[in-house]
C-alpha cells in the first residue's frame, strides 16, 4: 500500500485519538506537542515534520494498543519508513529512524536521563536494546541526522502533557505539504 501525505494526515488525525500508550494523551496530541516544541525551538520545516510524525509507525500495526506492556517491540520507527521515504528527504525521515537509539544514547552520556524516563519509556528502552555503551553512544552521534535525532528524542519525552493547549494539525499541514516530494 502507497500512502501519501493527505492519507498519512487522516491517519493521524482518526487513529491519532488513542491512547498514546500509559501515557496522560493521546497519540494526536503527543504528536503536536512534539512538533510545537521544535517549533518553539526555532528547528528547521524538516524537524518539524519529523516531531510532528516520528510516532506515525504506532498508527499503522496491528499489535494493538501499547505493545510494550506485552514486552512487544512494535518497531514503530522503522514501520513508517517504508510510506514516509517516498514522501520526505532524508532530513525529516532519518530523525524519525533513530529516535528510539537517540534514547539509547542520552541514556549513556547523561546520568539523570534514566531516571527522566517515564515509566512506559524506562520499559520500551529495555525492548528497544537498553543503554548504549559509550562506544555505541560514539558511534550513534557521529552519525548524519544524529543531533537532530536527540533533539527529537527530547521533545519527544517532555510531549506528555495532559491537556496542553497546541497548534491543531491543520496548522502543520502547509508546512509539512512543502517538504513532500509529491509537490
Amino acid at each position: 500500500m502507497k500512502l501519501n501525505l493527505t492519507e498519512i494526515i487522516r491517519i493521524l488525525a482518526t487513529k491519532g485519538y488513542e491512547q498514546y500508550g500509559t501515557e496522560a494523551v493521546s497519540q494526536l496530541e503527543h504528536a503536536l506537542q512534539c512538533a510545537t516544541l521544535a517549533e518553539k525551538n526555532n528547528s528547521t520545516s524538516e524537524l518539524i515534520t519529523a516531531s510532528l510524525l516520528h510516532d506515525f509507525g504506532h498508527l499503522i500495526h496491528n499489535l494493538g494498543e501499547d505493545a510494550a506492556t506485552r514486552s512487544i517491540d512494535d518497531r514503530h520507527e522503522y514501520r513508517a519508513l517504508g510510506y514516509l521515504n517516498k514522501i520526505f528527504s532524508p532530513a525529516v525521515t532519518e530523525p524519525i529512524r533513530m529516535h528510539v537509539n537517540a534514547k539509547r544514547y542520552l541514556c549513556a552520556v547523561d546520568g539523570d536521563y534514566w531516571a527522566s524516563l517515564s515509566p512506559a519509556s524506562q520499559t520500551s528502552l529495555e525492548l528497544q536494546g537498553g543503554i548504549y555503551s559509550k562506544q555505541e553512544a560514539q558511534e550513534f552521534i557521529s552519525q548524519p541526522y544524529a543531533e537532530d535525532a536527540v533533539k527529537l528524542r527530547i521533545w519527544d519525552d517532555l510531549a506528555k502533557v495532559r491537556d496542553l493547549v497546541t497548534p491543531d494539525l491543520e496548522y502543520f499541514v502547509p508546512k509539512i505539504q512543502k517538504l513532500t516530494v509529491e509537490n
